[in-house]
């Protein structure tokens, strides 16, 4: 038997994890330049950001379940933001309420996280106008959310990582 991985161990797998998707998505925008994509192309550019997805997806899902002993019942995200505020660390806060929402998103698409986030102004990622989009198919990257921006899931691990030591700290 393994012995369980810590939190920030966790966070640095799929940190390491969602890196080989975000170079993979700039190795093959760098060899497209421009040029007409082939269906090869497409389909591994589409692979790579599902992967991306994923991993945020997954990541945020892993923290929610391991950290949700710190709270007694109820909405995990909402109670840990409420602490944080509580706490004065409203910075925190924010970041981990905007990753939460877009996490939200990449699961369900719109709704009320999605209506939240198109009315919030971040530069961690890109949200998309559903208006004159075609639904969302399975297996598709995220046709309301761009997560390509530089630095989203870097921006997500340390705000899990922080958050991380606020709950091991109270």
């Amino acid at each position: 038997m393994t012995t369980p991985q810590t939190m920030p161990d966790l966070i640095a797998a799929s940190k390491a994890e969602a890196k080989i998707s975000e170079d993979q998505i700039l190795a093959i925008r760098a060899e497209l330049n421009g040029k007409a994509d082939s269906k090869t192309q497409t389909e591994d550019l589409r692979a790579a950001y599902l992967a991306l997805e994923a991993t945020a997806v997954d990541c945020f899902s892993v923290f929610e379940a391991r950290m949700q002993h710190h709270f007694k019942r109820g909405p995990f995200s909402r109670k840990l933001k409420s602490a944080l505020l509580e706490a004065g660390r409203t910075d925190l806060a924010g970041r981990l309420h905007q990753y939460y929402l877009a996490i939200n998103v990449l699961k369900h698409g719109t709704g009320a996280s999605y209506r939240e986030l198109l009315n919030t102004r971040t530069d961690t990622f890109h949200v998309k106008s559903a208006e004159g989009s075609a639904p969302q198919e399975e297996n598709t990257p995220s046709v309301f959310l761009d997560v390509e921006v530089p630095g989203f899931f870097a921006g997500l691990s340390e705000t899990l990582l922080e958050a991380h030591q606020f709950l091991e700290k109270r």
